[in-house]
């Protein structure tokens, strides 16, 4: 009996359901990796009730992300044709099944890397964030990450070699008829194809729909836990394809336009002011690491002094926040007043598809000039094609910094992403004293990020700081700023300028309030003018989207334009709001809520102004607020996508 046991064991049916047991491991193991490595960012939070909570999502995104990844093994293993039962084919499907599962725990470890820079796990549309980097520039990132993190390397190794001597081999089992062979084959197929179909789509009921990323949502309540229930091979092959965008119809057109509207109209009085526009867009500038933005909150690093003196003399908001958790989402919501509302749109083909304005090409109608400067390869991250795209006449990338021997030409670079900042803004301030008023400048820095260097005359100014690898980096393109305004200041054009100051996300953080949805999108936006008219500290909501109609409202601009943000100077403190997206879920911010939407259902309401950590969820406690706001989301999400599908981005002259 024993030995008819192990011979049933070992049928090409039981090898698929023990092999896929050892699989469920793997993923299981990454999974807790990934909860070690990002433990800063669960804050203590992971208790028992937490964890049984999870774990049932945790089975059912693995299960889908299983299925997605071994359909072709299955298929292989039990198709019914007789003459594939012999050692060598199924040697050859094991050696399949291991590379297609070595790619998926190999993305679940890279994740895991990847995961506080983006606080999301990485879906398909990742890799139009890295398309444009030269290759040498790709394997130097690479080899640092590689190196930085050796540990996660060796792990990897050590997994792939327990699949190589744990994934099982079947033997041929003898049928004394064909028929009866091909009956048992192809039913025990029906059985694989019929699991396969249930486990992707996270159900056996007619009325469910296949599982999505916010389904994650059913198990987690923050943004961490849900990454932490969810697997990267199933994130990136749900969104994978995923070009056609089904547009919500929560309102007829005509109650739309009446709740909400794109197209920003321009004040029938206002006069023309043709100032030069310089806009600062700060790699993984944070609220966390800027001293001004958390006065009487203990525990954080002030990493930004010049920052912080530069902001007692602009205009600046309380709430501040990024649309976005990428570099490639900032350029769009600032410049084009464009948010990523949506997965696989900002700076991809979905979008490069359709005409596109912003500030460079409407300031153009009044005669400015206009140049975009990114210190990396010239076609890094998409940003000179997508500055084209909106009017900027000239961009200024590595290859006219290395051109211009007075800043050190390539001997500045960085030896990974970009020339370092503080000779790259030098050299943009040179440029810019040759530019024609009016003109409008727009600057993407790029030192403050991983794997966080400086130059070495600075390591012993900035040294390592125990806390936070950022800390130094802030500190030094901080200084980078200042040394650009020490210098602006004494040109001719500098009185004549407005100055913006963003980030385009946050980044590293190990302080409880910058853990949530709400600490995790707080940056800086900043206006500042030297002739002082515009300076002081509202007790309002900002958001990089309404750069571009604050902007323009400030200039007298007297054009409509489309943009999802608001004109701060002519909105009250009260009416001002932000949105963002992140995992399948919206959050909406107005007055003195914050609610998490997703697309269909509210998964939360907030009070985000006196619970930072969002620790409290208040649904149904205040359903006249919560009617409203959902009601206005829905008009921004449904004008957002018809306009990114089927209408205009412009407005024709």
């Amino acid at each position: 009996m024993r030995k008819k046991d192990n011979i049933l064991l070992k049928t090409p049916f039981m090898t698929v359901v023990l092999n896929l047991l050892v699989i469920y491991i793997s993923f299981m193991l990454c999974r807790v990796v990934f909860i070690w490595y990002n433990w800063n960012v669960f804050d203590g939070n992971l208790d028992k009730d937490v964890i049984l909570k999870m774990l049932p999502g945790a089975l059912k995104f693995d299960t889908a992300g299983i299925m997605y990844l071994t359909v072709p093994y299955m298929l292989l293993t039990m198709l019914p044709f007789h003459f594939k039962e012999n050692r060598t084919y199924y040697t050859i499907v094991k050696v399949i099944l291991i590379i297609l599962i070595s790619a998926g725990i190999a993305a679940n470890l890279i994740d895991t890397v990847y995961f506080p820079f983006t606080g999301c796990r990485s879906t398909l549309n990742v890799l139009a964030e890295f398309k444009n980097e030269s290759g040498g520039q790709m394997r130097s990132i690479v080899m640092n990450a590689v190196m930085e993190n050796w540990y996660l390397v060796l792990l990897f190794i050590v997994m792939v070699w327990v699949l190589c001597i744990t994934i099982r081999i079947p033997v041929a089992v003898q049928y004394k008829r064909l028929s009866v062979y091909y009956i048992v084959k192809t039913g025990l197929l029906l059985v694989c194809v019929f699991a396969s179909v249930v486990g992707i789509r996270g159900g056996i009921s007619t009325s469910i729909r296949p599982i999505t990323m916010s389904n994650a949502y059913q198990y987690a309540d923050r943004p961490a836990d849900a990454a932490a229930v969810l697997n990267t091979p199933f994130c990136v092959i749900r969104t994978a394809g995923r070009v056609k965008i089904e547009v919500p119809r929560y309102f007829s057109e005509e109650e739309l336009e009446k709740i909400y509207s794109p197209v920003i109209m321009p004040d029938s009085t206002a006069v023309f002011t043709p100032k030069n526009v310089v806009i600062f867009i700060l790699e993984s500038f944070g609220g966390e690491y800027v001293g001004f933005m958390n006065k009487g909150l203990e525990g954080t690093h002030d990493c930004t002094p010049f920052l912080d003196s530069l902001m007692s003399h602009s205009l600046t908001f309380e709430y501040s926040f990024a649309n976005g958790r990428k570099s490639i989402d900032a350029s769009p919501s600032v410049l084009s007043g464009i948010p990523m509302l949506k997965d696989n749109f900002v700076l991809t083909t979905t979008m490069m598809s359709k005409e596109v304005s912003g500030l460079a090409e409407e300031l153009d109608r009044k005669g400015y000039y206009s140049a975009y400067f990114h210190g990396a390869d010239n076609q890094s991250m998409g940003f000179q094609s997508y500055s084209r795209a909106i009017g900027y006449k000239d961009y200024f990338g590595m290859d006219e910094f290395d051109a211009d021997p007075r800043f050190g030409g390539h001997s500045m670079f960085d030896g990974v992403w970009a020339i370092w900042d503080e000779e790259f803004l030098q050299f943009m301030c040179a440029k810019i004293n040759t530019f024609k008023e009016p003109f409008v400048s727009t600057v993407f820095t790029a030192t403050s990020h991983h794997p966080f260097n400086i130059p070495d005359r600075y390591k012993d100014i900035y040294p390592e700081e125990p806390n936070l690898d950022m800390y130094r980096c802030i500190r030094y393109s901080d200084n980078a700023l200042r040394l650009f305004f020490e210098k602006a200041s004494k040109e001719p054009w500098f009185n004549n300028t407005l100055f913006v100051l963003t980030a385009d996300h946050t980044n590293q953080s190990e302080h409880p309030a910058y853990q949530a949805e709400y600490g995790k999108f707080r940056i800086p936006i900043i206006f500042y003018d030297p002739s002082g008219d515009i300076a002081g500290h509202r007790d309002a909501i900002a958001q990089q989207s309404d750069i571009l109609p604050t902007i323009m409202g400030y200039l007298g601009y007297d054009k409509p334009f489309i943009s999802f943000g608001q004109n701060l100077f002519a909105t009250p403190d009260e009416d001002t709001w932000a949105a963002n997206y992140q995992n399948g879920m919206y959050m909406f911010y107005k007055g003195d809520w914050m609610i998490k939407f997703d697309g269909e259902q509210q998964a939360g309401l907030y009070a985000f102004r006196k619970d930072a950590a969002l620790k409290e969820n208040l649904k149904g406690t205040r359903p006249d607020v919560e009617e409203e706001m959902i009601k206005e989301l829905k008009a921004l999400i449904q004008q957002y996508l018809e306009h990114m599908t089927t209408k205009e981005l412009v407005i024709p002259e």
